[in-house]
């Protein structure tokens, strides 16, 4: 099927058709072009603290991974690989050639399969809260299993709680009503906390099947952000560490008392290290 680029009615976001999905997507700002991926289960708009900071100077395009949200329907098999397709083709719908690259979690390992594939068209990549190898994720710790089973069994403020316990650190929980701060965070992930949409369990299965440790030495000389927080339980910093040493040049930053929520709860720590990475990478050499 060909890519149709469109409207989405009643929204102010775009539309591409691109193999048997109608991608949602938003693009804002001015400047050099930012693509911003998201991770397991949340939304695009999740990225709005970031587009808060960065839409001065970046022209930021952000979406919807395919299956969730607006991006539907799912179209075909779930695999790193086609997510990193449906970047690609979102970048030519725009007229890119190139953009800088900024993924979160699964979010992540896409941007690392893009500047894999297509070297040519990363200016630069920003990998935060995340990792090579999914496996190491999708086969979670003692602490992980607890907290994943408690958010999606008993009552619903329970396991948004449980939920929050993932993303937030606990001196963050400590300082705000977590009702609110879940219906802070469904606002932007797109969903109720006490949820989880149907196609993650598919993102998950994609995330475990990847791993570029194998192929991170072919990423020498592209500006590359490493960040990790330092109370993260689904992407810990020494994953980060790893990650950070396999790309020869990379920066690595880990932020403290910090989780995986860190593009939030310390966006303006964030913005400032995106910000400069970039105008780092746009300067002439």
């Amino acid at each position: 099927m060909r890519d149709d680029p469109g409207v989405v009615a009643g929204t102010g976001l775009l539309s591409l058709e691109h193999q048997g999905c109608r991608l949602s997507y938003g693009v804002e700002g001015t400047g050099s072009a930012v693509v911003l991926i998201q991770g397991v289960a949340v939304q695009g708009e999740a990225w709005r603290p970031q587009l808060d900071g960065l839409t001065a100077h970046h022209r930021c395009l952000w979406f919807d991974n395919r299956g969730l949200g607006r991006s539907q329907p799912l179209g075909c098999a779930l695999t790193v690989a086609q997510m990193a397709e449906d970047v690609r083709a979102l970048m030519d719908a725009q007229g890119w050639d190139s953009a800088h690259v900024i993924g979160h979690s699964l979010g992540g390992l896409i941007a690392q399969h893009l500047a894999l594939t297509e070297r040519a068209r990363v200016r630069s990549l920003s990998l935060l809260c995340t990792f090579a190898r999914g496996r190491h994720v999708t086969v979670p710790s003692a602490r992980m299993m607890w907290l994943g089973l408690r958010s999606r069994v008993g009552p619903r403020a329970w396991r948004r709680r449980a939920f929050l316990r993932m993303v937030m650190p606990p001196e963050a929980l400590l300082q705000e009503d977590p009702d609110a701060l879940a219906g802070r965070l469904a606002h932007l992930f797109g969903h109720d906390l006490a949820d989880s949409p149907p196609v993650a369990m598919r993102q998950m299965a994609a995330m475990g099947a990847y791993d570029s440790t194998p192929r991170l030495g072919e990423l020498a000389g592209l500006p590359t952000l490493v960040v990790s927080a330092t109370e993260d339980p689904i992407a810990p910093p020494r994953l980060g560490r790893v990650l950070g040493e396999g790309i020869p040049g990379a920066r690595y930053v880990e932020i403290p008392a910090a989780s995986h929520g860190v593009t939030i709860q310390h966006a303006g720590r964030i913005n400032t290290l995106l910000l400069e990475h970039l105008a780092r990478a746009d300067a002439p050499r």
